[in-house]
């Protein structure tokens, strides 16, 4: 039985797309290991979203070539993003790879692999034609936490981003086959669903023609054994009061809301492609924090687009400066090509992109600060993560943080705790972006 190790790079809807090709392969016979030095057939998933991630992709693919000679690896197998877009280049300066598949063939992957073991011509498989693969997953998340991928693509056409010629058209899955995939999770011991998309609020309106996330959340909220529904990447034009309703009055719903946002200056905004101004951010902000008082948004920004001045920048930060954004990450622009503001005149040079990146995170520092001062003392709900042997604490996550991406809370407990129990804990101290305390 050939050994499968699998690298996955990137967001958690590569994450997703990893799992189900590990279920393909499975399935197909295949064992699945976690050590590359053990596997007869290395995969390496990738991303190629910024120039950061493309760079990670290409040396996670040299690094694990090396198995090729030291280890046991017959094949090394590139799949996801950068294959999609960089299919020929790959295979003709990185020879170590056997095949590459793109975001629209990875359910061949088994297909792929038996090809190559019998030395046929490296296949490349990257079909323009969009996929929206419904097949089983070896999840990869822990066991009380899981990510739910309710649609694939992406409409928005921002003008700095190559998703949408990658993963194609907005594409979402019908509700009886998330909410099917919902329910396996709960039988499988899953407290906590993480409800992802390129565009979570979008979903719904290419195949019941209505923004039908509200309606998918309430049927979430009614699956015994869920207890936190969490929602990611929901574009700000279309957080709409039914939305905010529902979170609002359903006690599993998270009141997290990820945001992306990427700037505030209106000739910004109309420059990369966004479909919000200014005013209609605030007063979305202003509404959300009315409607649900204990709201914690995150957000993303983009610092140096070209056009970017510095009246531009510090208009930005001083937004962040009232804004007061709960949990905040900033991109500096990173020029790719095939995107419309790759063209576009008054580049910002990269250091200066640098400092104005420094900039909004030293005033977000301040106000992470502030946040979390204010916590100490109070009483928090936290769904149990494992325990740090080193500092003989128990650690976690509360409603405002969400997976891999925020902060921790570790506690002192008087009793053992398994992963995935839920606990009160009374804040005493906090530092940087974590929570220190004691179970109540």
């Amino acid at each position: 039985m050939k050994k499968i190790s699998m690298a996955s790079l990137g967001c958690s809807k590569n994450q997703i797309d990893s799992e189900q090709m590990l279920s393909i392969l499975e399935e197909a016979g295949y064992e699945i290991c976690e050590n590359e030095e053990d596997a007869n057939i290395i995969i390496v998933n990738t991303c190629t979203f910024i120039e950061d991630a493309q760079r990670e992709s290409i040396d996670c693919i040299l690094e694990l070539s090396q198995y090729k000679n030291s280890g046991n690896a017959e094949l090394l197998i590139v799949t996801g993003c950068l294959a999609q877009r960089y299919k020929e280049q790959i295979l003709s300066e990185i020879p170590e790879v056997d095949a590459v598949i793109g975001t629209n063939e990875y359910d061949r992957i088994a297909e792929v692999i038996e090809s190559c073991l019998n030395e046929d011509d490296k296949p490349v498989k990257c079909s323009e034609k969009p996929l929206l693969c419904e097949h089983e997953r070896v999840r990869t998340t822990p066991g009380y936490t899981a990510f739910l991928k309710i649609a694939e693509g992406c409409d928005n056409r921002c003008t700095y981003c190559v998703i949408p010629s990658i993963r194609g058209n907005y594409r979402s899955r019908k509700v009886e086959d998330i909410l099917d995939e919902a329910h396996k999770m709960a039988k499988d011991g899953v407290k906590e669903i993480i409800v992802i998309a390129q565009d979570t609020t979008r979903y719904g309106i290419d195949i019941y023609d209505e923004y039908a996330l509200p309606k998918l959340l309430r049927e979430l909220c009614r699956i015994d054994g869920i207890e936190w529904v969490r929602i990611h990447y929901c574009y700000p034009e279309l957080v709409t009061d039914e939305l905010i309703d529902v979170i609002a009055e359903e006690n599993k719903i998270c009141n997290y809301l990820d945001i992306p946002i990427q700037h505030i200056n209106d000739k910004i905004l109309k420059r990369m492609g966004r479909r919000t101004d200014k005013e209609q951010i605030v007063t979305l902000l202003s509404k959300l924090r009315r409607r649900i008082p204990d709201i914690v948004i995150r957000t993303s920004l983009i610092v140096g687009f070209p056009g970017e001045s510095e009246s531009d920048f510090l208009e930005l930060n001083e937004f962040v400066e009232k804004a007061e954004f709960d949990r905040l990450g900033v991109f500096t622009y990173s020029r790719e090509e095939d995107t419309p503001a790759y063209n576009l005149p008054d580049q910002v040079d990269e250091e200066e992109k640098v400092r104005r990146q420094e900039m909004i995170m030293f005033t977000q520092a301040e106000i992470d600060d502030m946040k979390n001062q204010n916590k100490i003392g109070s009483i928090v709900k936290v769904l149990v993560e494992g325990r740090d042997e080193i500092i003989k604490s128990y650690y976690g996550r509360t409603y405002a943080d969400s997976m891999e991406i925020d902060g921790k809370v570790f506690f002192k407990s008087g009793r053992k705790l398994n992963e995935g129990d839920f606990v009160d804990v009374k804040v005493e101290q906090a530092m940087d972006m974590d929570l220190f305390g004691s179970e109540v």
